[in-house]
């Protein structure tokens, strides 16, 4: 880790905007909007990009910006779904930070100016991220009062994409990640063919080219569950984890995305064989509650270790 330091203030105003994606989720867009423009110390912006919802999501979303000089609405004639739904509302972002903000989530109060003042503090950084509070997805939840101290984490990207692979797991929900635009512009847009592991690999493609940071203490935001998780029961759900984040770590053998990370093919390694090993305990898993021998998780695992020869089938 480069630095473990005691946060500064931010040295000047800072823009930032707010992408929110939004998919029948209209009953939840004045509240994320509101958690959003109610940001101290920062000139907040936000952008509304309606998937076509079939449940008036983009009367809403219009209506709000009708109201508000600062909320810009788009709404598509047609659904295009979800990535590319976030790529079109990154691409209008005019302001220096940016975040993507699921309809459903909230920012937690002060998030966006602690991340700024980070980022201007530390020019190297591109992607800040901190702690997030998961809460039901039939209720509305009330922010807390945030910690009054608190420590920032800086790592180089290199480091910090070994610890990612390391473990196998993506550690930002997506909430509570601020990235600097320009970084942003730099990596280009989210990945069409990744659209459950699209994050991880957007870090990655981020990490690859900047510093990453972290909000030591505080929430960040608040992250709303749905369903009943099932990928925590579910064993054909949990290969499936495992190949998409397999999938997103494989940006790791890109040599365009990774043009300024020489470490790349050691950390797709290290990737490779935490996925193994993981592939390896649910295998086991699987078969100690009396299940029969998976056929594709096997192949899967045959796959993980034909990869170790070579370079993956790039995504």
């Amino acid at each position: 880790m480069k630095h473990v330091v005691v946060p500064r203030r931010m040295r000047r105003p800072a823009t930032v905007t707010a992408v929110i994606p939004c998919y029948n989720y209209g009953r939840y867009l004045p509240s994320v909007v509101s958690s959003v423009l109610r940001q101290p110390g920062v000139d907040a912006r936000v952008i509304i990009v309606d998937d076509a919802s079939p449940d008036g999501s983009g009367e809403v979303a219009r209506r709000l910006a009708h109201g508000d000089p600062r909320i810009q609405a788009v709404v598509h004639d047609e659904n295009q779904g979800h990535i590319a739904t976030y790529n079109d509302g990154l691409a209008r972002v005019d302001s220096e930070f940016v975040t993507l903000l699921s309809a459903d989530d909230l920012l937690a109060p002060g998030a966006l100016s602690r991340a700024a003042a980070l980022m201007q503090t530390y020019p190297d950084v591109g992607l800040v991220y901190g702690s997030i509070a998961i809460f039901a997805h039939d209720r509305e939840k009330r922010p807390t009062r945030a910690r009054s101290y608190y420590l920032w984490r800086i790592w180089g990207g290199d480091e910090w994409i070994g610890g990612v692979a390391g473990s196998g797991y993506n550690p930002i929900a997506s909430p509570e990640a601020v990235v600097r635009t320009s970084v942003m512009r730099d990596v280009g847009d989210y990945n069409p063919r990744l659209p459950h592991s699209g994050d991880l690999e957007y870090w990655l493609r981020i990490a690859a080219r900047a510093d990453v940071g972290q909000i030591h203490g505080p929430l960040q935001a608040y992250y709303r569950v749905h369903g009943g998780n099932m990928h925590t029961r579910s064993f054909g759900t949990r290969e499936s984890d495992l190949r998409e984040r397999f999938a997103a770590f494989s940006v790791l053998c890109d040599d365009d995305a990774m043009a300024g990370l020489p470490t790349a093919p050691l950390r797709f390694e290290q990737a490779r064989e935490t996925i193994a090993t993981q592939a390896e305990d649910l295998l086991a898993e699987e078969q100690a509650h009396g299940g029969e021998r998976s056929h594709s998780l096997v192949a899967f695992l045959r796959s993980l270790d034909e990869a170790r020869m070579g370079a993956p089938e790039r995504v």
